[in-house]
């Protein structure tokens, strides 16, 4: 896979564009609201106000650039009916010698979070499980050193 392509599903494509959308527009208006303040306050040297509302701005920016960085190279996620784990997939495995398994879908980095289980195809799980299929065994390096689980299912 490219690594220069964000990978993304419609959901998280749709949230980023809004986001934009409220930064360039909202989120812009009020900073310069702040700043406009800010400089009425006097001396711009010792204005904490002025300061922060800089910091503010400078930050916005920032992630309006990235955003706007993303959804240019994005591309959007289209589930295909596979057999295979692809960007995409529901996986749930188990580690060999446990009966817990665990569940995650693969995304991309972009997309990444694990509290929602979705694990980014780069990660050392994630690009050990792309291209397998249900049954197949795999093993991936962590910090506890090599792991060896079973895929159960793919969907």
């Amino acid at each position: 896979m490219n690594d220069d392509n964000n990978y993304l599903t419609q959901e998280k494509f749709d949230e980023f564009k809004n986001e934009l959308q409220f930064l360039t527009t909202t989120r812009r208006k009020k900073i310069a609201e702040s700043l406009e303040y800010a400089r009425s306050l006097g001396d711009l040297s010792e204005n904490a106000e002025y300061a922060e509302a800089r910091d503010l701005q400078a930050a916005t920016e920032e992630r309006i650039r990235h955003l706007e960085s993303i959804l240019a190279s994005a591309k959007i996620l289209k589930k295909k009916k596979s057999n295979e784990v692809t960007l995409g997939s529901k996986v749930v495995i188990v580690k060999q010698g446990e009966k817990d398994t665990h569940d995650y879908t693969i995304v991309g980095s972009e997309e990444t979070n694990m509290i929602e289980r979705k694990l980014s195809y780069m990660s050392p799980l994630g690009a050990a499980l792309m291209g397998k299929k249900k049954g197949d065994d795999f093993t991936f390096e962590t910090p506890n050193g090599r792991q060896k689980y079973t895929i159960k299912s793919v969907d």
